[in-house]
């Protein structure tokens, strides 16, 4: 019977590029057996990379792109594509020798003939780009798919080595295979359709697990080929969504997303060290940490699991019986699904492989233990902090040629004439200050001289934002004078200050000097969490402050 409709549980896992790099076999030889026991598990593997993702797969590939668009560079080309081979040569080769089992040698033998094959047709391709000189972006969405497609093949070997049934599923091609080969068509059907554009994708990328039998899915995380190319439709992240449009297709009981850390915390442990583990956290207040600077998950990955209604969690491969931070989402962005893990033993977040049936009291109570309260999830303290660098404050004063609307809109539209992207916006009748980031130096000079159409413009460079995030924070009353007066007891001014009306986060514009000791005094006084680290977890009551989650 294929697993698609077994009645043991589907779990979808993802694994990066650097886990699949340095803990290949930890993963496969523990991780995914474990779960194997008690439950049907897909695997979806972004490309292989090593300590340093300047030196992975895909950042290779990008290398063999930008010298196939050079004649004079034909021999860096096929070195490049060299390197990329024996690199995976290389892993089946350590496979083989602790296998030390002939059983497995005729897997070895194909999967090397299979890497073998996949860099040869990239070295084709890419040769008769360079010369021809030209490569579309879905070209390139083409050459850097190399890089799933072969980390694949290294994950079945590994699998296989280990007794474990698996097969590569390549989706490559479902976007043509969901929409037709006609690109004009696809385009049309991405323009028109917006996010439900990957309902399609979901459908198809169902049909060809099922297919897979009784054996391990390990899928590409690189779908496409994507209309526009996948970087400027999907953009960085579009592994996470291959991976959160799997989990619909199975209906899957929970999706895992498996980095090298252990989960969401309140702040960047790497800048405070009191920084502490989340053990849940809302979907909302997921999407803003993401977007102020949290590399947590990619919005479409949001939009997908929210529909679903499906379980997501953050694990790490470095501590796999560790319980990570999971997110409930629901349509209406209270966390309330039908079938989650718990445990009986503790409230702070649900154990290893138990997926028992649960009734939203259930959810509620442990949602509670963690500090969110009621069906609205309000919190009586913020959750996390975050900081986004690399920001320039522009402050327009408007030369009174337009009415406020007029001004207003004749910003925005140069704005967005130039690409820029605004992070944070306040306004008068007047005037107008912007947050602004992913500015190089000659883009700073564009957007002012453009902008001094509209008026006086002032430039504040080396600034950041600091965002203090917290689901239904506006509800607590003081805590933005409790904000305000932390910082100005540190020393810290603040430039410009914004409060979004997801009632979710508020953003300051600080001194980039400052953001570290805004961040320490915020988590400190604000969070209330103390400079030492508390010896065991801790579990958030009605009488604690602050968000004791672990």
């Amino acid at each position: 019977m294929p697993l698609l409709f077994s009645p043991k549980p589907w779990i979808v896992q993802k694994y990066g590029g650097t886990s699949l790099g340095k803990l290949l076999f930890e993963i496969t030889s523990s991780i995914i057996p474990s779960y194997l026991e008690h439950s049907n598990v897909a695997v979806v593997c972004s490309a292989i990379s090593g300590t340093e993702k300047s030196k992975g797969t895909t950042s290779l590939l990008i290398k063999a792109i930008d010298c196939a668009m050079n004649a004079d560079r034909e021999g860096e080309l096929r070195e490049t594509i060299d390197v990329i081979r024996d690199e995976h040569l290389v892993i089946i080769q350590e496979m083989r020798s602790s296998a030390g089992k002939v059983v497995y040698e005729s897997v070895f033998e194909e999967v090397e003939v299979g890497i073998r094959r996949e860099c040869e047709e990239l070295r084709g391709f890419l040769s008769a780009a360079q010369t021809i000189g030209e490569l579309s972006p879905r070209s390139k969405d083409r050459v850097v798919a190399t890089g799933e497609k072969l980390a694949c093949l290294v994950v079945v070997a590994a699998l296989m080595s280990k007794g474990i049934n698996a097969t590569l599923v390549s989706l490559h091609d479902i976007v043509a295979a969901a929409y037709g080969e006609d690109q004009a068509q696809q385009k049309s059907a991405y323009d028109d359709l917006g996010p439900r554009f990957f309902d399609a994708l979901v459908v198809e990328i169902g049909h060809r697990i099922e297919s897979c039998g009784d054996s391990v899915p390990v899928i590409t995380g690189f779908f496409g080929l994507m209309p526009n190319s996948m970087l400027r439709s999907v953009g960085r992240g579009y592994s996470d969504l291959c991976a959160a449009m799997t989990s619909v297709s199975l209906s899957a009981s929970e999706l895992q997303i498996w980095k090298e850390v252990d989960g969401i915390f309140t702040a960047d442990p790497r800048k405070i060290s009191s920084a502490r583990l989340l053990a849940t956290i809302t979907l909302e207040e997921a999407s803003e940490l993401t977007y102020y600077g949290s590399e947590v998950i990619h919005p479409f990955t949001m939009d997908q699991i929210r529909q679903a209604s499906i379980p997501l969690r953050l694990k790490n491969v470095k501590n796999p019986s560790g319980s990570g931070t999971i997110i409930y989402p629901s349509p209406s962005g209270v966390s309330t699904p039908s079938t989650v893990s718990v445990s009986a033993s503790t409230s702070t977040t649900p154990p290893l492989n138990a997926f028992i049936s649960n009734t939203n009291t259930s959810i509620s109570s442990f949602m509670s233990a963690n500090g969110y309260y009621g069906t609205s999830q309000s919190r009586r303290a913020p959750t996390a902090l975050t900081t986004k660098d690399s920001i320039v404050l522009v402050n327009i004063q408007s030369n009174r040629t337009t009415k406020s609307h007029g001004f207003l809109a004749e910003v925005f539209n140069r704005l967005d004439a130039l690409g820029a992207v605004t992070d944070l916006i306040t306004s008068s009748e007047q005037s107008v200050s912007l947050a602004l980031s992913g500015l190089e130096d000659e883009g700073e000079v564009e957007v002012e001289r453009s902008l001094g159409k509209c008026g006086n413009v002032q430039v504040v460079r080396d600034v950041a934002i600091v965002s203090v995030i917290g689901h239904k924070m506006r509800n607590k009353v003081g805590i933005a004078g409790q904000i305000f007066s932390t910082l100005s007891s540190g020393g810290v001014n603040i430039y410009l200050i914004g409060q979004g009306a997801s009632e979710i986060n508020i953003s300051l514009v600080v001194k980039k000097d400052d953001a570290m000791t805004a961040m320490d005094l915020l988590h400190t006084h604000v969070l209330g969490i103390p400079h030492h680290m508390a010896p065991t977890p801790l579990v958030q009551n009605s009488m604690m402050k602050g968000p004791w989650l672990y």
